[in-house]
């Protein structure tokens, strides 16, 4: 990712409460990656009691994680006020008790500094969130911070191949209007960095179609997926970039329909027993000898 390319953290938090209203029009693809990343928890022995859903929007991936994980606390967290506002609080304990509904904490925040304590959470989840980051090291710190030891973390976010059919239709404006996205392997040594161990991380592409170019760009504009780089251009002369681009997109028309690719990157990683302590000094752990009484 460039290192001058910056994400404005304003711009993005009220793109998302706008894109609140009418959210659930065009979070198609955010349906699609929950549905992969619950696939993908097949297999893997882990039980959380404590759950943050970090960037949950307007929560709908809460219940298929209550019906996953029905005796976990759910910490469902965004940075936008409008989206939080929409999830349906904790009923009462009887109500809990004869519908079986989920306990959820409804939080507002960043990821870079999340107000939850260290070691709170057993699972963190993160379904196309860190895409919205111009660099996930901090964020991941403050995931690795809050997982007890042996939490893992459960994520998707977006490859650099993303809307590769619209970079294309805008040529050298492309790096004006849409976001760069982390590779997967640096996301991968970003996680070891952070504190994380044994990351698993696999790539899919998503094809959405498209009638026409206005239906793309409405569908990203009620997904809150518009351009919130601090570098993203403005101006009249932005007009002609766009007529420019609409033309050059029919090129990509295949049997009627436009498509659009979403490079998707899955991944976990599990935080390991502590090496150091907060000093920076080494832990070190004493075994009894093998067949020596205590």
């Amino acid at each position: 990712m460039p290192e001058s390319f910056q994400i404005n953290s304003r711009h993005v938090r009220r793109q998302f409460e706008r894109a609140a209203a009418r959210y659930a029009e065009a979070d198609v693809l955010a349906r699609v990656t929950a549905e992969q990343m619950l696939e993908r928890l097949e297999g893997i022995n882990h039980t959380p009691a404590r759950i943050l859903e970090l960037g949950c929007g307007q929560g709908r991936d809460i219940d298929a994680l209550a019906k996953r994980y029905p005796d976990a606390r759910i910490h469902a967290m965004d940075v936008a006020h409008a989206m939080v506002r929409q999830i349906e609080p904790t009923k009462g304990l009887l109500t809990r008790l004869l519908r079986k509904t989920p306990v959820i904490d409804r939080l507002v925040g960043t990821a870079t500094a999340l107000p939850l304590k260290a070691g709170s959470v057993d699972m963190v989840w993160s379904n196309l969130m860190l895409n919205w980051l111009d660099d996930p090291a901090p964020a991941l710190r403050e995931a690795h911070r809050i997982t007890q030891v042996g939490g893992m973390l459960m994520f998707s976010t977006l490859g650099p191949d993303t809307l590769k059919e619209l970079r294309a239709a805008l040529g050298e404006a492309s790096c004006d209007h849409i976001h760069p996205f982390i590779d997967m392997h640096d996301l991968g040594d970003a996680l070891v960095k952070a504190g994380f161990a044994d990351p698993v991380m696999d790539m899919d592409t998503l094809t959405l179609t498209y009638t026409d170019f206005d239906g793309l760009m409405a569908d990203l504009r009620l997904s809150g997926s518009t351009n919130a780089s601090e570098q993203r251009a403005r101006g009249l002369g932005q007009r002609t970039v766009w007529r420019t681009a609409r033309e050059r997109y029919e090129q990509a028309r295949q049997d009627g329909r436009l498509p659009a690719t979403f490079e998707v990157v899955y991944g976990h990683a599990w935080k390991p027993e502590p090496k150091t302590i907060d000093d920076g000094r080494d832990i070190i752990r004493f075994q009894p000898y093998p067949g020596r009484g205590a």
